[in-house]
């Protein structure tokens, strides 16, 4: 197994073993998770486990033009039941998302250590949450790292039915007037394929990460 080092660099993604796992150790400093998410790697681990950093095959990614959204999603998002803000309180979406149960996540991986490195990388612009509102109260949101083409999704939370399908379907349809190329899921779950998440060889996930966006941002 791979040790990173103090230097700022990873293993070829190809080193990865069958679960994904590519490399352990190293830090979570900004200059190494966004040369992390730029090789389309991305760290996942225990509050008592070293840093783990992953890079699976095959790999979970949404075409924002492809969100999927159901007869009853498209009522609520004419209706003005949610209100969608975006990086108004990113502090909170992040500590709910360790928090809140959700269906096949576990919130556990997101540590004090990862939440500090994301704040971070938030103050750097480079972190971005959306929040779902009802009147005043946030009952949903995700975030991620945006890397101007690509959106890597981290995370996302809900205390009530549909808020985070709201956030998710809302961001997928900016994403999509932006001419972003992806949004990265990284791994399978029932909740990100029933909108519209599909797997596809780590290649081709690579092939999309390395292109440049020249119509987006």
């Amino acid at each position: 197994m791979y040790i990173v080092s103090e230097k700022l660099e990873f293993p070829p993604i190809e080193n990865a073993n069958e679960e994904g796992l590519l490399a352990v150790g190293g830090d979570l400093s900004p200059e190494r998770l966004l040369l992390a998410y730029r090789s389309g790697i991305f760290p996942w681990f225990n509050d008592d486990a070293i840093i783990m950093w992953w890079s699976p095959d095959p790999r979970m990614i949404l075409r924002p033009r492809e969100v999927k959204i159901s007869k009853s999603m498209r009522k609520i998002l004419k209706s003005d039941n949610f209100q969608l803000t975006k990086n108004k309180s990113f502090q909170e979406v992040i500590r709910n998302c360790s928090q809140v149960a959700r269906k096949d996540q576990d919130g556990t991986w997101i540590t004090q250590k990862m939440q500090n490195a994301y704040r971070e990388l938030h103050l750097m612009e480079k972190a971005v949450s959306y929040e779902v509102w009802q009147d005043t109260t946030l009952v949903g949101g995700l975030y991620g790292i945006d890397l101007g083409h690509v959106f890597c999704g981290e995370s996302m939370f809900s205390t009530v039915s549909n808020a985070s399908k709201f956030a998710f379907i809302k961001m997928a349809q900016e994403l999509e007037s932006k001419n972003y190329l992806m949004v990265d899921c990284q791994m399978y779950t029932d909740h990100l394929a029933s909108l519209g998440a599909k797997e596809v060889p780590r290649e081709t996930f690579l092939e999309l990460l390395k292109r440049e966006n020249k119509t987006g941002q």
